[in-house]
């Protein structure tokens, strides 16, 4: 939270024009890069194998893979796109376009971004 500060005030600095979003269903899209197995959930017990457990295909709401799995796939979409990561904070995203500068925060499924030149 201290680096949305930090970025709010920077912008004020330099008076960006800052935008914000949320990504609503951010932690349901990823795709699992190790096995990962969860046990039956009460209700959906298969009498036949009640022992049997679920590998999954991708990540679940609320498992904690979900937030880095999310985190991956945005930041190597922006590298891909010429931004650089910050050195200090690696949820901080940077690309200059000649004399204008786009800054990207991210704070867990939350983005804030902002701009000299909109």
């Amino acid at each position: 939270m201290e680096a949305i500060k930090i970025f709010l005030a920077y912008a004020a600095h330099k008076s960006f024009t800052v935008f914000q979003m949320d990504m609503k269903t951010t932690f349901l899209h990823g795709l699992l890069k190790e096995d990962v197995y969860e046990c039956q959930p009460e209700g959906f017990i298969n009498a036949d194998h009640p022992s049997h457990v679920y590998k999954l295909k991708k990540v679940l709401y609320g498992s904690k893979q979900a937030p880095r799995v999310w985190y991956d796939e945005l930041s190597t979409f922006l590298l891909q796109n010429h931004f650089f990561k910050g050195t200090i904070d690696p949820m901080l995203f940077l690309r200059c376009f000649d004399n204008d500068i786009l800054v990207v925060q991210v704070y867990v499924d939350d983005i804030i971004f902002g701009s000299t030149h909109p």
